[in-house]
């Protein structure tokens, strides 16, 4: 079957056939689909990418309607990652779906991870499955790229895509890393994207502990939007222009 791709035209005016190919044979797995990962998942659909995988086993809350993308009034209590995948498939009919109704567990990543995907965006919002999803990403050997924390902060145009290690002023960026050094030895090798905001504390709130949630910052609506879209930037021009392989000395 001949893949259609005139809905690209504008963008394979600005990158070309050879990148939108590129694009296209790529399988990339996005994990979490709240305010960053939704947003994530959307873009990278829009972008051509062939296969996607989305995992997330929440449902939508009134609360979630000031910034996640599958949340409205009409659809509380149903399952975000099957309303994203009607939008995925609504955008490209094309495209090569899996959906994951399931919270992470390792047995579940370590089975997913098996596929190898491209590219794997992580946008989990809890810090022990979090870490878990990590560590395991990490071992694997694929591209990963984490979010950090969204929340307490307003300007989007603060955003940086930097190595773990040189995370600041991030209270979710500073657990992240103190879990992977004291668990698993993990001190750097792992990109992110981060605010270097300084986080307004006040808007910090308890939490009854569901789901590996003590507390939770307050957010606006475009932040975490803006924090996806740096993250399906990052995937979509590292797929455009792999690294080059280095010569053999052999």
């Amino acid at each position: 079957m001949t893949t259609d791709f005139s809905w690209l035209s504008r963008t394979q005016l600005l990158i070309g056939d050879e990148a939108l190919q590129r694009l296209a044979a790529a399988h990339v797995m996005v994990v979490g689909l709240g305010g960053v990962g939704s947003y994530a998942a959307e873009f990278i659909a829009r972008s051509g990418v062939g296969r996607m995988t989305i995992i997330d086993g929440d449902v939508v809350d009134p609360s979630n309607r000031n910034r996640q993308l599958p949340a409205l009034a009409t659809n509380h209590g149903e399952s975000k990652a099957l309303i994203m995948a009607d939008r995925l498939k609504a955008i490209n009919p094309e495209l090569e779906l899996e959906v994951v109704r399931e919270f992470i567990n390792p047995a579940m990543v370590e089975e997913q991870l098996s596929h190898r995907p491209s590219y794997i965006i992580d946008a989990i919002d809890s810090i022990t499955p979090k870490i878990t999803f990590i560590k395991l990403a990490y071992e694997s050997g694929l591209q990963l790229v984490s979010s950090m924390g969204a929340g307490a902060k307003l300007d989007p145009t603060r955003l940086q895509v930097v190595d773990i290690a040189e995370t600041h002023h991030c209270p979710f960026a500073q657990q992240v890393r103190k879990q992977l050094k004291r668990h698993y030895g993990i001190r750097k090798g792992i990109k992110v994207v981060f605010s270097p905001e300084m986080p307004i504390k006040e808007s910090l709130m308890l939490t009854p502990g569901q789901r590996y949630k003590k507390s939770a910052y307050g957010t606006i609506s475009y932040l975490p939007a803006v924090f996806g879209a740096v993250a399906a930037s990052v995937v979509i021009r590292d797929l455009m222009h792999p690294p080059k392989k280095k010569k053999s000395n052999k």
